[in-house]
């Protein structure tokens, strides 16, 4: 079973308000969201861990 998170709860774990989210998802620089109805996404929480873990990846690799 994989978890969904809702657009406000990955607001709160990344950080980002929702018009970056979206403009990421443009750019290709963050995960799709997944469709749950006419009018509801989520998010993948393993997509989100996955793309927090790659930015703390990035941070590590400029430090080093």
């Amino acid at each position: 079973m994989q978890t969904i998170l809702r657009r406000h709860e990955v607001e709160r774990v990344t950080g980002l308000p929702r018009s970056t989210i979206y403009a990421r998802i443009k750019e290709g620089t963050f995960p799709k969201q997944v469709k749950l109805s006419a009018k509801s996404v989520g998010w993948l929480e393993r997509d989100i861990a996955a793309w927090q873990q790659a930015r703390i990846e990035a941070r590590d690799a400029f430090a080093a």
